[in-house]
């Protein structure tokens, strides 16, 4: 099972540098967003994942691409949608590129370590979201389609279980 590197550079959505060290034994739920994007909504339920479940480790994690065009370019723009509009409160990061030759090294561990549909490692569409065990264990991939909602019961299995492999 492939993990991620929790030296992992990132920035925040205000531009502070930083690694995913801090979410080091925490479960992730790391989701590539878009302000203006038909799954927009989504937002209200990844916020309610993150209010429900974090005192229990989970992390949600956003990450603004524009990889498909519909995010704002501008740290304002990102902020009056997801902050304002839909009231997030999880950690949001810098516009990241998750296709391509710029693609952020997070998300190419995250596309090597769980393919998509028919085994394609390209990020099909924004809201693509991977959850991430608390050993770092790349556990599944779910389509920009998979609603936060439906996300609960493995949540809460990697939550319960340090060995998620073993549960599936």
């Amino acid at each position: 099972m492939s993990k991620i590197s929790y030296d992992t550079p990132v920035k925040s959505l205000e531009g502070e540098s930083g690694t995913l060290d801090p979410y080091r034994g925490r479960v992730l739920l790391v989701v590539n967003t878009a302000s203006h994007c038909g799954f927009t909504p989504q937002l209200e339920g990844l916020e309610r994942l993150h209010q429900e479940l974090e005192g229990e480790g989970l992390s949600v994690l956003g990450f603004p691409s524009n990889s498909f065009l519909q995010e704002s370019r501008e740290r304002e723009g990102v902020e009056s949608v997801c902050r304002v509009r839909y009231g997030v409160t999880f950690p949001l990061h810098e516009e990241t590129p998750v296709n391509g030759a710029k693609t952020h090294p997070l998300f190419v561990q995250l596309k090597d370590g769980a393919r998509g549909f028919a085994g394609i490692r390209r990020i099909g569409w924004n809201y693509t979201k991977f959850l991430i065990g608390r050993d770092g264990s790349i556990l599944k991939r779910y389509s920009a389609k998979t609603l936060p909602e439906n996300l609960v019961d493995d949540i809460k299995r990697a939550l319960n279980h340090h060995d998620y492999a073993s549960t599936r």
